[in-house]
């Protein structure tokens, strides 16, 4: 299935019914009374975030969402019946707004709660409505209240507690499936990611943590530049990045580090909250590295770099120095939801700058 992430469409509440002017008329009663009924309210538009639901692809094609009217008020003291709501159900981590004003409306986190995109019109008012001691055959009515019309503009930000960050081919999709049970596309060219994957690492009984696999980025991707910048508004999410660089002997004489710095200076250009959330450095495909020139390699590429945070030399491939990685990572996460239950999840950006 096609992963959509963006979306626009048109929601329209139904309009309440009109009220009714009747009087009763019936055999020896010359002086009924007026006895027409309210409208019904008309249909509500709500939102609910499904777990089951991971894109936006059904509200790619399907457009226009519109709730039934409420009925008219009937004679014989007969109101009429309320229009059905409908609920539109998104991926959890959606974000609607106003496609015109970018109003924030509400972010869709919390699994089967439902909210209110458009409220329904009220109903109009029958002359039963109006009769009193002193006006005792009204003919006043009063026409339904219209529904609620907007148009949206769905944003799509998966849950993940930690994404995978940097070049194309340096072995993200090779490294989550190797730690969880997603099954990415792998293949020796560059982009070979076209979209986030997500995968469960079970690190043991209840002990697990949510990865996030997006496309490569490269030198530019600020600019538009290649397929990461427009999916790095997945990783404003998590908790933790892991910067995975490609160890291995580059071609034509490119430098990894070069490569690396590339990558933090296009995060922090993208979004300077992303750029300081906690970055690890994992150094990959150590099995392309001769055994005896690994630990040099590894120590060279931490000079030149600067590094001075948590390193990982691992081989995604072979497994090789994985299992100690991800202990780490779930202690790390595990202490983060203590202090924070809720990290970075409300939305504090205008929309459109993911």
């Amino acid at each position: 299935m096609k992963f959509v992430d963006e979306a626009t469409i048109d929601i329209a509440a139904g309009d309440g019914g009109s009220g009714c002017m009747s009087f009763r008329r019936e055999k020896f009663i010359p002086f009924g009374g007026p006895n027409g009924g309210d409208g019904g309210r008309g249909g509500s538009v709500w939102a609910v975030a499904d777990r089951n639901i991971n894109t936006l692809i059904d509200y790619r094609y399907a457009r226009r969402h519109d709730a039934k009217n409420g009925e008219q008020g009937r004679g014989s003291d007969q109101f009429g019946a309320a229009g059905d709501d409908i609920t539109l159900r998104f991926p959890v981590g959606t974000i609607v707004s106003d496609a015109e004003t970018g109003e924030l409306i509400v972010e869709l986190l919390d699994h089967g709660v439902p909210v209110l995109l458009a409220k329904g019109g009220d109903g109009g008012f029958g002359n039963l409505h109006f009769k009193t001691s002193t006006n005792r055959a009204p003919r006043q009515k009063t026409p339904g209240w219209p529904g609620e019309k907007k148009k949206l503009k769905l944003e799509l930000r998966v849950l993940a507690d930690v994404g995978l960050l940097g070049m194309p081919n340096a072995g993200k999709s090779t490294l989550i499936a190797a730690i969880s049970n997603a099954r990415p596309k792998i293949a020796d060219y560059p982009f070979t990611t076209l979209h986030p994957n997500l995968g469960v690492v079970r690190v043991g009984p209840e002990r697990s943590f949510v990865v996030a696999d997006v496309p490569g980025l490269i030198e530019g991707a600020s600019e538009g530049a290649g397929l990461g910048h427009q999916f790095l508004r997945h990783l404003q999410r998590t908790r933790l990045l892991l910067h995975i660089v490609d160890l291995a002997p580059f071609d034509d004489g490119v430098d990894p580090v070069k490569q690396a710095k590339a990558i933090v200076a296009e995060l922090k250009k993208y979004d300077p909250k992303l750029h300081a959330k906690p970055r690890w450095l994992v150094l990959n495909k150590l099995d392309m590295v001769p055994e005896e020139e690994r630990e040099a390699r590894v120590k060279d590429f931490v000079r030149r770099f600067r590094w001075k945070g948590p390193v990982f030399a691992i081989s995604a491939l072979a497994r090789e120095g994985l299992q100690p990685m991800i202990e780490k990572i779930h202690n790390h996460v595990a202490a983060e939801q203590r202090e924070d239950p809720l990290p970075d999840l409300r939305f504090d950006a205008p929309i459109g700058d993911a």
